[in-house]
């Protein structure tokens, strides 16, 4: 490879000076002689400007006075020199001001130069124009008047050079001319528009060189001599390449319908070599059979075949007659070869590669591949390993799967499908309702980190998954959203030690994440009130600020209706507080029983029946006191007493010692009978209680079956039966001091669960009596059908068509709206 514009190997001759052709009038100084430039019109060089240092010539002059003085004067340079011609300007200064001498300067340049190449030139005249003193003078250079010709007879004997040295590169002997001497050449002849010819004189030269390759493609091994001749054409194309390099980057850039020195030779070998059918089918037979002994397990010349690749790609004939013979024998191959590997449960694969010469030729070879190995078995190998890495939870081999289905066109979809079935069986048949929300966060933990780490984060399995969820927990209408409060419940109490206030935290977001599915949010609203309510007033919450962080979340969730009673009960709670300080400091209290009382608002609070039960007389004058005191700072309210939820701190005597129980107040009056007598039976204890029959069965099982049995029951049993006896237990132990027998309270009975359940039905009643209502009175006239849709908009808990349709009913009967009469599908507003 050589640079354009090398320098000539012969040195230029030596420039001549230009003499003065006349000088001054007075003769009082000489000028000196200025080196010529030449200019020739070979040379494509711009020169900016041409500046001369400044000579300075004294003149002698008369002056105005009778002192002679010195005039210096400066010649410079400023316009800048063209090819066709320069101009100089030149600008007189004088230091004296009186007179100035008018100075003629003439400059003639001539003689011959000669070129490097032997090439002869003239020379130019150049002249300084007379001006006047301080205007502007101009150097004027003239172009040639004859262009520069080549020598006779110097374009046969370099071509002739040229053409011996192709040859002797096309038969691989040595070159007899000097590299750069050929480059220079090639240049000369650019450089006087002999390029078409050179071009096509060097196009015959390699056209004759490649048809005489042909005959030898007739022996064997034919590959081996394909190879070898396609490699020695690249090597020689190169050579040339070089030699041609300044014809490449002058006339072929020019034309663009022209192929470059490279490409000339690349389309030759392609058409009179590789396009003989015999030449090509033999060609490409023999590279399938490489192939076929290669993916056999036979070993084959690898950079052989490499070779006949890039050949194939270079000559761009890959695509049109190869590739196509290529897939049909891979996919044959692979067809094969899955069907083996699934009736071996073989879990390997790989895929053996060719080296082909570029990336963009494997991706149809890999894409049939793969629909061989993958595509056409995708359900078959879902439904012998997936479920089985699922439980297992092997997520390398999980990620190995979903980017192997990726690759393939629908896999992706294929996987999608058995992971919602998935999800869907283990909801079905692994989640029970004892321990259900505790398995559903784990089951979310794990599929979640899946999708995570597994799946890509991909929305299809993000939403499938939380499509699934949200189909079974609602598959029941009541049951999750009770489960999920009581759960929470059990999160909240005090005697919760599992987890730190960060843990429970993290707990509580996922509990959340799990209510989001819940379609009735009223259910669990109801539950999660009463069992708040227990908490707060029987003092089992762990943590105050757990509560209210659970609240804003809900909060967050629902909207400040959903929570506005909730927050009234915390108010109560605080509320409560004040006014038992103030109650305290006003009040000398008798005896010495501490009373604390907790004011509720019936509204935020949950409905509780009421019981009237016989306290004790030191009970009801407390209960008198602070009754007094509240209606006289609060007139026009109205208290009711709630023993269900009271609670109270007994000291007892027992032969260990003393203990003190913490009770509600239920226990708090059977534990105090026994002051009075040794032994009581059941109805004597209920007869001097009050307490309700079913409620003192809980109670006294408590006391005497529990794990803290202060009361001795005979017969010994697990149930309360009619005719039990109860007498005190002297001989209890315990290693605490103060025992928590009031676990009772905590519970929930079915009665409650059951009332609380009708009582949700019962608001949800009232919610659809209203919507419906609401929109009859603002729409006045509407069909059953719009209207049933508008009522379901509105209402944020599922609900039936029948249970809608009795509404409806209820609200004619009550005439609230009536059936138009000419339509019966039609209802109209009664004002």
């Amino acid at each position: 490879m050589f640079p354009i514009g090398l320098p000539s190997p012969n040195p230029p001759p030596p420039t001549q000076e230009a003499r003065p052709a006349a000088s001054d009038v007075n003769n009082d100084s000489s000028i000196t002689s200025s080196k010529k430039r030449k200019i020739n019109s070979s040379e494509r060089e711009d020169i900016d400007s041409i500046s001369s240092s400044p000579k300075t010539t004294n003149y002698s002059s008369s002056s105005c006075t009778s002192t002679s003085q010195h005039i210096q004067k400066k010649l410079r340079f400023e316009d800048s020199v063209d090819f066709i011609g320069l101009d100089v300007k030149m600008a007189e200064e004088s230091s004296a001001s009186c007179s100035s001498n008018k100075m003629k300067t003439v400059f003639l340049a001539g003689g011959v130069g000669h070129h490097a190449n032997g090439l002869t030139k003239t020379a130019g005249s150049t002249t300084f124009s007379n001006s006047k003193p301080g205007a502007a003078k101009k150097l004027v250079i003239k172009n040639f008047k004859e262009k520069p010709k080549l020598p006779e007879n110097y374009t046969h004997e370099t071509w002739q050079k040229l053409k011996e040295a192709v040859e002797a590169i096309q038969n691989s002997i040595s070159i007899k001319y000097n590299l750069e001497e050929l480059y220079q050449a090639v240049e000369n002849l650019c450089s006087h528009k002999i390029s078409a010819k050179l071009y096509k004189q060097l196009q015959v030269v390699c056209e004759d060189h490649i048809k005489a390759q042909i005959d030898q493609f007739r022996e064997y091994p034919f590959l081996c001599k394909i190879d070898k001749c396609w490699q020695d054409h690249c090597r020689q194309m190169i050579m040339i390449r070089s030699i041609f390099l300044f014809l490449d980057r002058t006339y072929v850039l020019q034309n663009s319908m022209l192929p470059s020195v490279w490409d000339m030779g690349l389309e030759l070998f392609r058409f009179y070599i590789i396009s003989d059918m015999k030449v090509q089918s033999k060609t490409i037979d023999g590279i399938l059979l490489l192939i076929e002994k290669e993916r056999s397990g036979e070993t084959v010349d690898r950079s052989l075949l490499r070779s006949l690749l890039s050949m194939l790609s270079d000559l761009q004939i890959y695509q049109d007659s190869f590739e196509q013979r290529f897939l049909e024998e891979t996919n044959r191959l692979y067809a094969a070869e899955g069907q083996r590997l699934m009736q071996e449960r073989e879990r390997d694969l790989t895929p053996h590669f060719l080296p082909l010469p570029h990336s963009f030729f494997r991706k149809p070879l890999i894409a049939t591949v793969e629909k061989q190995l993958l595509g056409e078995h995708l359900t078959a190998t879902l439904q012998k390993g997936l479920n089985h890495l699922l439980d297992e939870n092997r997520i390398q081999d999980l990620c190995l799967l979903y980017q192997l289905f990726s690759r393939v066109r629908g896999g992706v979809l294929v996987l999608l499908q058995h992971w919602i079935e998935y999800i869907k069986v283990f909801l079905k048949t692994s989640i029970k309702d004892k321990t259900m929300v505790q398995e559903l966060l784990d089951f979310k933990d794990k599929v979640d980190h899946i999708i995570h780490v597994c799946f890509m984060k991909n929305e299809k399995f993000v939403n499938a998954m939380k499509e699934a969820f949200e189909t079974f927990i609602n598959k029941r209408t009541n049951k999750p959203a009770e489960l999920i409060a009581k759960h929470v419940d059990w999160k909240l109490r005090a005697g919760n030690k599992e987890a730190t206030d960060e843990e429970l935290e993290k707990m509580l977001d996922k509990i959340m994440i799990i209510f989001r599915f819940i379609y009735g949010k009223d259910v669990f609203e109801a539950f999660y009130k009463k069992d708040l309510a227990k908490r707060l007033l029987v003092g089992k919450s762990a943590s105050v600020d757990a509560e209210k962080s659970m609240l804003s979340k809900l909060k967050h969730e629902c909207g400040a209706a959903f929570t506005s009673k909730l927050e009234g009960m915390f108010k109560d709670m605080e509320l409560s507080k004040d006014i038992m300080v103030q109650f305290k400091q006003c009040q000398n209290l008798p005896g010495n029983i501490e009373l604390t009382v907790n004011i509720l608002t019936m509204g935020y609070w949950p409905t509780y029946v009421p019981m009237e039960v016989h306290l004790l007389p030191e009970m009801v004058r407390l209960q008198e006191i602070f009754k007094t005191f509240y209606l006289g700072k609060h007139s026009g309210r109205k208290l009711q007493w709630q023993s269900t939820l009271g609670h109270c701190v007994l000291k007892a005597e027992f032969k260990e010692g003393k203990k003190e129980l913490q009770v509600s107040l239920f226990q708090t009056l059977v534990l105090l009978m026994f002051n009075e007598g040794e032994e009581f039976t059941l109805e004597e204890i209920k007869l001097a209680t009050g307490i309700e029959d079913g409620e003192l069965r809980r109670t006294l099982q408590s006391l005497a079956c529990g794990k803290a049995r202060v009361i001795h029951k005979v017969p010994k049993s697990k149930d309360v039966e009619d005719g039990d006896k109860f007498s005190c237990n002297d001989d209890f132990k315990h290693k605490l001091f103060r025992i928590k027998i009031n676990q009772i309270q905590m519970k929930e009975t079915v009665e409650e669960q059951a009332s609380t359940t009708e009582r949700v039905y019962q608001d949800r009643q009232y919610q659809i009596d209203a919507a419906i209502v609401r929109i009859m009175k603002m729409r006045k006239t509407l069909s059953h059908n719009l209207l049933v849709s508008e009522v379901y908009n509105q209402l944020k808990f599922p609900v039936k068509p029948a249970d809608l349709k009795k509404r409806i009913e209820s609200l004619i009967d009550r005439d609230y709206m009536e059936r138009d009469k000419e339509n019966p599908n039609q209802y109209n507003y009664v004002a």
